[in-house]
């Protein structure tokens, strides 16, 4: 299989992961708010794939999710799709180009910056679009990094882990 196929292949399950994992997470109540289910695949996309690749997971998966499954609801769907985007986007430029021999140094290092700029990013769009609803600095932070404290560690134990599998089974 040629590395454009591969990537293609890889992105759409990846799409379909990110669909399909979120609706077993959801039958435990604010789940997804806890766990960001819906954020591993794309990660592991832009790891994996790289950063068009990721990016278009990024957008896609949570614009899929949404008209299928009505997850994410369509008030807050805007919000994900550029987050996603953004971790899509920067996990796989960081694996290009951050100049790093060691692999999983290399993985956690772009996992890390992807997951902060994707943070960032959604915390600033809410900003502009929440701001009339007392959207503050404390609902970003209780909802970006406290909430979903047990997303963010499961995502540093198993998406470096993940890619690493995928780079040694199903070279470039």
């Amino acid at each position: 299989m040629n590395s454009i196929t591969r990537k293609l292949v890889s992105c759409a399950l990846c799409i379909a992961l990110g669909v399909l994992l979120p609706m077993a997470f959801h039958v435990i109540p604010n789940a997804g708010s806890v766990f960001l289910p819906m954020h591993i695949p794309v990660l592991i996309c832009g790891l994996f794939c790289g950063w068009p690749y990721g990016l278009a997971c990024g957008i896609l998966t949570p614009f899929i999710s949404s008209v299928t499954t009505g997850m994410p609801p369509a008030m807050i769907l805007p919000q994900m799709m550029v987050e996603l985007a953004v971790y899509g986007l920067v996990a796989g430029l960081c694996e290009k180009y951050i100049p790093q021999k060691n692999e999983m140094t290399k993985l956690y290092m772009s996992l890390i910056i992807a997951m902060l700029a994707g943070r960032i990013v959604n915390g600033l769009v809410n900003t502009c679009i929440l701001s009339t609803q007392g959207y503050t600095l404390s609902v970003f932070m209780s909802a970006s990094f406290i909430t979903c404290l047990p997303g963010i560690v499961i995502q540093l134990i198993v998406i470096p882990v993940l890619v690493r599998i995928l780079n040694k089974r199903i070279p470039a």
